[in-house]
């Protein structure tokens, strides 16, 4: 039976997959099939993330998040499921399982293909994005599924990244906001009310970003809904089946 490790970053990744609050940095069990860990944001943090997960069993590692757009087609809430993955070299995705999880969406869903790149550093501008795009050829872009992938090649196991748009090539995070954001992409709101009060960064920016993320957050919970089994979490979805 396939063990799936899930590796999420950020806490608002993995409300999508499970309703329970989950302790940060840690292995948690979702059923016979299934574990996740929230590991925060950054490529060595997911790396000790999938070694955990490898190391407690996992027969497979998925990354599973939120991710950038290269690509000025895509759009916040759009899916991608990448065939590559870009970190220095080029890394596999399994292809059957992608395959088996994409039959289980729903055609409403728009879905892209293609590479996805890896990245050190949050990109803040649309000048980044282009410059990671025309260097790497890739369509989005994110922090983690670099370094699960890496483990997972290692290792040997089957790999698989699923990733929504949260942000378009035109609209970026400021740099600004970096700082009033725990590890786990919680907001800092004692970072982040003199930011406000001083005008760093505006209401509009946050509803903006907010809106973005629901989207993205929205896309990745019906992922959730729909191929659970791909994801091993069939036992424990169908008795915490919410919203």
């Amino acid at each position: 039976m396939r063990r799936v490790g899930i590796v999420t970053a950020m806490r608002v990744e993995a409300r999508c997959v499970t309703p329970l609050r989950l302790p940060f940095n840690k292995r948690i069990s979702l059923g016979e099939s299934a574990a996740i860990w929230l590991c925060g944001i950054g490529a060595e943090a997911a790396r000790e993330a999938a070694e955990g997960l490898k190391a407690d069993g996992a027969t497979a590692l998925m990354s599973f998040g939120l991710a950038g757009a290269l690509d000025s087609s895509l759009r916040p809430g759009d899916l991608v499921l990448p065939e590559s993955i870009y970190s220095d070299c080029l890394l596999p995705i399994d292809l059957g399982w992608r395959t088996r999880l994409r039959q289980l969406l729903p055609a409403r869903l728009r879905v892209a293909g293609g590479m996805l790149a890896a990245s050190t550093q949050v990109l803040t501008s649309a000048t980044a994005k282009q410059e990671l795009a025309q260097a790497t050829g890739a369509c989005a872009v994110d922090m983690e599924s670099g370094a699960v992938a890496e483990a997972a090649a290692r290792a040997g196991l089957p790999f698989l990244t699923v990733r929504a748009i949260s942000d378009p090539v035109e609209f970026s995070p400021p740099s600004i906001l970096l700082g009033a954001v725990r590890r786990d992409g919680s907001p800092d709101l004692r970072r982040l009310l003199p930011l406000l009060l001083r005008r760093s960064v505006t209401f509009g920016t946050l509803l903006r970003l907010g809106v973005d993320s629901r989207a993205a957050c929205s896309t990745l919970s019906t992922v959730v809904r729909h191929a659970d089994t791909q994801m091993g979490l069939a036992p424990i979805h169908s008795a915490h089946t919410v919203g």
